[in-house]
């Protein structure tokens, strides 16, 4: 698929609220005949642009009957939704997942959303977007020191290395206070005998009740950092799909890390 004009896809129907995000942000209006139910929810950062939008659930009969020419999906319609859709003569701009924030590889966030950009014909709005990314992320002024900070949601759950959070923890400038790689429950024992020097509180902001009696963040150990250690609390709407907006939780974490310099 070109980018040029006359082939670029003027009814595109999104399938679930991380391919809503790029379709939001960088096609036309006039180019998006539906987005999904959740577009409008709290966790999105586009909501107010999807708040005029139609939405369609992603089931093959209600898009189909649609007549998409384009059906832009993460995850939306289940494993076969692309081969379902290529079949019935409907093309699939596939949205990739996130693995680094930055970087030649190719998961990155520049590379995800130059891909997009190309698929809706918006070649020149991705380019400015990715511009706009790098350029916020090369101007943060990253604490030096490094800062231990310990990343906490609302069920208890924290992360080590090779995750994007990770990734957004240095970015900023700081270290990230879980040793263990990927997602576990927050290191209560730890908590014990060493505290971290930050709290990166993430997705308390949401109006879901997400944490139960059994939560690790419950605890008297997760309790206590939450309310009196220096904390940074990021909205889940920068944090729910790897996109570009990563760069608002990368810019407050550099900017919480300097409040008591």
């Amino acid at each position: 698929m070109t980018s040029s004009d006359t082939e670029r896809p003027m009814r595109i129907v999104s399938l679930d609220f991380c391919a809503d995000q790029y379709v939001l942000k960088l096609a036309d209006r006039e180019q998006i005949l539906a987005v999904s139910p959740d577009a409008v929810r709290d966790f999105s950062f586009m909501r107010d642009e999807a708040a005029s939008v139609p939405t369609v659930r992603s089931i093959a009969e209600d898009v189909l009957i649609l007549k998409p020419d384009l059906v832009v999906r993460s995850y939306g319609g289940g494993p076969n939704a692309a081969a379902f859709f290529e079949r019935a003569g409907v093309p699939v701009l596939q949205v990739g997942w996130t693995s680094s924030g930055h970087g030649a590889g190719p998961n990155t966030i520049p590379r995800i959303v130059s891909e997009v950009a190309e698929g809706l014909g918006q070649k020149g709005r991705g380019e400015a977007l990715i511009e706009d990314f790098q350029t916020r992320l090369a101007a943060i002024k990253a604490d030096p020191s490094g800062k231990s900070t310990l990343y906490i949601t609302p069920s208890g759950v924290t992360t080590g290395g090779n995750s994007l959070a990770h990734e957004m923890m240095l970015a900023a400038g700081l270290s990230n206070y879980s040793e263990n790689p990927g997602w576990h429950s927050v290191p209560l024992e730890q908590l014990a005998y060493e505290r971290p020097d930050l709290v990166a509180a993430a997705y308390f902001n949401a109006k879901t009740n997400h944490d139960n009696a059994w939560s690790a963040s419950r605890h008297p150990m997760a309790k206590r950092e939450l309310s009196d250690n220096e904390r940074i609390d990021l909205d889940g709407a920068w944090l729910s799909c790897g996109g570009w907006f990563l760069i608002e939780a990368i810019e407050a974490l550099a900017e919480g890390a300097k409040q008591d310099d």
